[in-house]
């Protein structure tokens, strides 16, 4: 690999996505770590905030190398560390849990599609960083006793080998039980929904524009329908289902806590993120009846997701990522010369 060569279109997505997604967690890090009252809970946060600065420094570090302007993102205007205490320490410490496991996520995809030494190396410790401070975060949270763990699944007594066709069914007839990974799937999905209704709740309360609210308290809606969805796959297999606290969220009402581009922003992330676990989670199921829930429940998010960049569109909030050269643009402007 050789160092200091030009930026490949991955390598430029992959910091401009990095610069994006800090400059979020800085905003949201640095509220949480002024609100947080467990001492323990409050360490965890405190490391996050840390190493998202830390990484913050090195991808701007590379955008002045590469003489790039730097994005925009979110900056302290979209956050007042002043105002009151939206979240409870459990949701703050369950954020946290999932940065850890998305960053880790992230992380692997970057360092798969980078070829330069440098940027090979800083996603690599990008990765270990996020797999330490997950570690340290699902060790809190087991501590406190709210770690929602998958269930267990009797062990088989041989090795059995599919024989029939109706393994891949599920509309009709009798319908096999869910496998290990499906289980997985779908207790990953409620949980990560469940956290989201719970953050869209709170975005709700707080948001300064109706049109913002409004969108919020609508999603907060979708993600508990397909909670419900999911879960009752669950149950008709004697699963049991994993439970979220409804004490995430306080009643604070005060706007400004996060602005509405911030809040936009995160929920379109966040949208995008859950379409991505929905295709991995189709990828990875067999029974018809569920991949046919991934597919129509992805479709109605992804609509929703759209009805979030018109806003973000509306307002000016939304920045275009790096992209090719329009060359039929450049030939329009070039003119009669």
């Amino acid at each position: 690999m050789e160092q200091k060569k030009p930026l490949t279109a991955s390598e430029l997505g992959g910091i401009w996505g990095k610069y994006q997604n800090d400059s979020l967690s800085l905003a949201v890090l640095s509220y949480f770590n002024q609100k947080a009252e467990d001492p323990e809970i409050k360490e965890v946060i405190s490391d996050g905030l840390q190493l998202t600065k830390k990484h913050f420094n090195s991808v701007k570090t590379f955008f002045h190398e590469e003489k790039r302007p730097l994005p925009i993102g979110i900056t302290k205007e979209d956050v007042d560390i002043t105002k009151g205490r939206l979240y409870t320490d459990i949701f703050m410490l369950q954020y946290c849990l999932q940065l850890g496991m998305l960053g880790m996520r992230a992380a692997t995809i970057a360092v798969s599609m980078t070829t330069r030494e440098d940027l090979y190396d800083f996603f690599t410790r990008v990765l270990n960083d996020y797999s330490q401070f997950h570690q340290k975060a699902l060790v809190v949270t087991k501590a406190k006793g709210v770690l929602l763990e998958s269930p267990t699944i009797p062990a088989p007594k041989e090795i059995d080998i599919v024989k029939k066709q109706n393994f891949l069914t599920g509309w009709f007839g009798e319908k096999r039980p869910l496998l290990s990974i499906e289980i997985s799937h779908l207790f990953g999905n409620i949980q990560r929904n469940s956290l989201g209704a719970a953050t869209l709740l709170g975005f709700s309360q707080v948001a300064e524009r109706k049109e913002v609210r409004d969108y919020f308290l609508r999603g907060v809606e979708i993600a508990k329908k397909h909670v419900e969805i999911f879960s009752e796959v669950l149950e008709s297999n004697d699963i049991p289902v994993p439970m979220g606290s409804d004490a995430l969220v306080t009643d604070l009402t005060e706007t400004g806590v996060f602005s509405d581009k911030l809040m936009l922003l995160h929920t379109t992330g966040m949208i995008t993120l859950g379409i991505g676990f929905y295709g991995l989670s189709i990828s990875t199921n067999t029974r018809r009846d569920i991949a046919s829930h991934y597919v129509r429940l992805s479709g109605e998010v992804g609509l929703y997701s759209e009805d979030g960049e018109n806003l973000l569109i509306k307002h000016e909030w939304l920045e275009e990522p790096p992209r090719m050269v329009d060359r039929g643009e450049l030939i329009k402007t070039k003119g009669g010369k």
